[in-house]
């Protein structure tokens, strides 16, 4: 006889397992299907690799600065590229054992193999050793996404190669071609730069972070050339040719670059397995399940959620879609808010952080706004850290004052993101509120005084 679940979660990446255990806290029968290893794409072959391998990369830029800080560091400074991976190796590990203990702790049941849904309550689970079925009252998809692949020049895994071979080359290359400058590629080129490696991108939109406003890529182009990036923008690579394990990247303009590793980086497509779609007859744009504002599907009690819904292929989009198809798959009702307000963050030198609208769509959307401006070269700590290179923008909705959305460039920006967060709506002109002085944080306090005109620490406007 089938067991069988009030919830069967499909996926454990960072939206499946939490949707599994808010589910089991609400007191559902439940169980989780992974087919590979538990905490998904984010855990094991991105987010999370990709940080400790930036770690590793912003301690060594930190450490060749000494002189100048005032420390004596003996001997040479250099990357030991087998370490940083072994350490990487270790960081995922754990949290793989963390995530597999939560999830066994609140009494989910794990099934190891591919879930395929047969219909919208019987889900077969295909292992190595065996098939099996199981019966549930609700799914939820959770299955993820894969890198998007070019059919010009295939992955060939290794002159070719993705973000999971990046992120676990046995050698630093001598050479880099990263095709896309998006969120993916400009990690992976602060990260291999940093290590050795000649890096170029090559970014076919007219700015490098092209979902950012233009400044954003201007200022970081500027500070990638300092680590010795090269950036091309506005430039699309017409193939890749591959001879004694050397790519020959060619470029419209009729350029050339020979790499040791040429990285395809132009984005992420939603996956779910084509037989679980055509079994529950989901409706489908392109290889994304659509869903409505509650996670639902068009099929009853089968709800979708995180990458496979291609909404903000972000692990945090995931855990805030999860909470809701959580909630609904249990008897609730609830519904996913603005997305603007999901936070956007990329863990370059320096890093990215914006939140709610910014100044491209607001313009786009016919809002005339005031936008309050502060560079970080006058903050006090970050000249004190010599992290001084970034700017901060608040937007100010002229017509009623509230502040529409916060873009900033800089060290350690990304841990702002939640008080930015805050800002969003308000039309408070901050001078109640007392930040503790030398952080970093100022830097966003003096950019929502100047979107009213009233910053201490910023110029007046002519």
């Amino acid at each position: 006889m089938a067991e069988k679940f009030d919830v069967v979660v499909i996926g454990s990446g960072p939206g499946g397992y939490s949707a599994a255990i808010r589910c089991a806290q609400k007191g559902a029968a439940t169980a989780i299907i992974e087919k590979s290893d538990m905490g998904g794409t984010c855990l094991n072959c991105g987010c999370i690799p990709s940080k400790a391998l930036l770690g590793s990369a912003h301690f060594l830029t930190l450490a060749k600065y000494s002189n100048l800080m005032g420390v004596v560091i003996d001997g040479n400074i250099s990357p030991n590229w087998s370490k940083m991976q072994a350490r990487k190796e270790a960081i995922v590990a754990g949290f793989r054992k963390g995530v597999t203990s939560l999830v066994q702790a609140n009494k989910i049941k794990i099934f190891q193999g591919t879930g395929i849904a047969k219909s919208a309550n019987k889900v077969e689970i295909i292992s190595d050793s065996a098939a099996v079925e199981i019966e549930t009252k609700s799914i939820i998809l959770a299955t993820g996404s894969q890198p998007m692949e070019i059919p010009a020049f295939p992955f060939d895994g290794e002159t070719i190669i993705s973000s999971k071979e990046t992120l676990a080359l046995e050698e630093v290359p001598k050479s880099m071609v990263i095709i896309g400058g998006g969120v993916i590629g400009c990690e992976m080129a602060c990260v291999y730069a940093t290590v050795g490696a000649k890096v170029t991108i090559v970014e076919a939109l007219e700015s490098i972070l092209p979902n950012e406003d233009p400044w954003v890529g201007k200022m970081i182009t500027r500070e990638f050339k300092k680590l010795g990036i090269e950036t091309l923008a506005g430039q699309k690579v017409t193939g890749v040719e591959v001879a004694g394990g050397i790519g020959k990247v060619s470029l419209d303009n009729g350029q050339t670059i020979d790499a040791e590793k040429v990285l395809v980086a132009v984005g992420r497509k939603a996956a779910c397995d084509k037989e679980t779609v055509d079994s529950l007859g989901l409706k489908t744009k392109g290889s994304v399940i659509e869903v409505n504002e509650k996670m639902e599907t068009n099929v009853r009690n089968v709800y979708a959620i995180g990458d496979v819904v291609g909404t903000t292929y972000l692990a945090h989009g995931a855990f805030s879609e999860a909470e809701v198809a959580a909630v609904n798959a249990t008897g609730g009702d609830e519904a996913m808010g603005d997305y603007s307000l999901i936070p956007r963050a990329v863990y370059t030198f320096p890093e990215v952080a914006s939140i709610g609208k910014n100044e491209t769509r607001c313009a786009k959307e016919g809002i005339e706004t005031v936008v309050g401006k502060a560079m970080f070269k006058s903050n006090g700590r970050s000249v004190a850290h010599n992290e001084s290179a970034g700017e901060v923008r608040v937007i100010r909705n002229k017509a009623d004052d509230k502040i529409m959305g916060v873009t900033m460039v800089g060290a350690t920006v990304t841990e702002m993101l939640a008080a930015a967060r805050a800002l969003i709506g308000t039309t408070e002109k901050i001078t109640d509120i007392c930040f503790a002085h030398p952080t970093v944080s100022e830097v966003l306090k003096e950019a929502w005084e100047d979107a009213f005109g009233i910053s201490i620490h910023v110029p007046p406007r002519p």
